[in-house]
């Protein structure tokens, strides 16, 4: 069939032409390559420390009782006052960057890298979004290593956004849709660490029978702890649509705040945080024995 105003020969050139196919050839070649699976481990291992730092600061707020419990980002601008505070920054950029070009690569192939088991279309979606956060947290890192006063998030970052979204066409919804995302991922972790199922994704065969105990217990108490404080900032962000209050807004560190002010909220804080520290140790045993 003719188009008008198309050159059809051309035009049946261009889609057919070798080179396309040569570039994606190489792009999907670059993607599933060996550099690709080790940034993704170096990434698991920047995952692991930034869970590692927020853990800290909260057990540290758990027992002393006092100070500010921070989310990542807010962790990571508490490194930049040191020089080997930027230094590790530094590391955790290119750590980050790596995780996050792992799972775009994933995205790309539309299967794991190793084992070449097949993504879902959602899945795929996920793995754009972790891709994207995981770039932004590598951004912030490089951003703190030039500039210690950049603004690193936290505070009233969820609410201005949460705010933003809201007075969109359709916003109350894409909000509500957004926390039942987050609850779905934090029910997810505590069905992950119920199950197991973690452990479908570790090469337990290359471990000793002491290790495969320890990361089991690592696996379940940091996924369930992970699991709560994603159902938490869930939960809000469900209720400011509902109430049309993006101040009901909150991130990881203001679900560990609103563990820490119920009864008993120092002990949940401490026992949350523990959790998270746990998942942190588990993040690096993945970068040791995950199949990418």
């Amino acid at each position: 069939m003719n188009v008008p105003g198309i050159d059809q020969d051309r035009y049946g050139y261009v889609l057919a032409h070798p080179v396309n196919a040569e570039v994606k050839d190489k792009a999907e070649g670059l993607a599933a390559s060996a550099w690709t699976k080790r940034l993704g481990r170096a990434g698991l291992v920047a995952k692991g420390i930034t869970f590692g730092i927020v853990a800290a600061i909260a057990l540290k707020v758990a027992i002393a009782g006092g100070g500010k419990i921070e989310d990542r980002p807010g962790a990571l601008h508490a490194l930049a006052d040191s020089l080997f505070g930027k230094i590790l920054l530094a590391a955790l950029a290119v750590g980050l960057a790596g995780y996050a070009l792992w799972r775009f690569a994933q995205a790309l192939l539309g299967r794991e890298l190793e084992t070449g088991e097949r993504e879902g279309v959602l899945q795929r979606i996920g793995l754009v979004a972790r891709g994207a956060l995981y770039s932004w947290l590598a951004y912030l890192c490089a951003e703190l290593v030039v500039n210690a006063n950049a603004s690193a998030g936290g505070g009233k970052k969820e609410d201005d956004a949460t705010a933003r979204v809201l007075d969109l066409p359709l916003g109350q919804w894409l909000v509500a849709a957004a926390g039942l995302a987050v609850m779905g991922a934090g029910a997810f972790n505590v069905y992950r660490g119920l199950s197991g199922t973690f452990r479908k994704d570790l090469k337990e065969e290359q471990m000793g029978g002491e290790e495969r105990r320890w990361y089991t217990v690592l696996g379940v108490i940091g996924h369930n702890a992970r699991g709560v404080v994603f159902l938490l900032a869930g939960f809000f962000l469900v209720r400011a649509a509902w109430e049309y209050d993006p101040n009901e807004a909150i991130g990881l560190d203001g679900a560990l705040a609103k563990l820490a002010h119920q009864s008993y909220g120092h002990v949940l804080l401490g026992l949350t945080a523990a959790g998270l520290f746990a998942y942190a140790l588990f993040c690096l045993v993945q970068a040791r024995y995950r199949e990418l």
